[in-house]
């Protein structure tokens, strides 16, 4: 069975099946793999997310497949030290987090722009979190 997904701004619906990704950071050292439609993207107003101005998807941890760089990658938290930011040590990408959504289910937030072939986004049509106050 192939789910599909709609998403919507205020120009246009385009439909997103859910389906494998590759991801990568810029040198390649850290490749990952992950299962999603791409249909809740968003951007966060906290401090670090706001300079940075990545768009991110969330998955459950499931979902998620780290292939290869485990060891190259710095970790980084600040703040109320809820979220895992990975960074590779080579080329200074964060191209996912580790987290959990508050209700004990363990996620990972993509960087969307480190995924092979996912569609351009619309910065229009994705949600914006709160992660100032989280």
């Amino acid at each position: 069975m192939r789910l599909l997904f709609f998403v919507c701004s205020h120009r246009e619906c385009v439909i997103t099946a859910i389906q494998d990704y590759a991801g990568r950071c810029h040198c390649g050292a850290v490749r990952f793999t992950v299962r999603t439609g791409l249909d809740a993207m968003g951007d966060c107003n906290c401090s670090r997310c706001r300079r940075l101005g990545w768009v991110m998807q969330s998955v459950p941890a499931a979902d998620f497949a780290l292939h290869t760089g485990e060891d190259n990658l710095t970790l980084y938290r600040f703040n109320t030290e809820k979220i895992d930011h990975l960074f590779c040590r080579t080329c200074g990408i964060e191209s996912f987090a580790r987290g959990n959504d508050g209700q004990g289910n363990d996620l990972v937030m993509l960087n969307v722009a480190c995924l092979e072939g996912a569609p351009p986004v619309d910065r229009n049509a994705i949600r914006h979190w709160d992660g100032a106050n989280f």
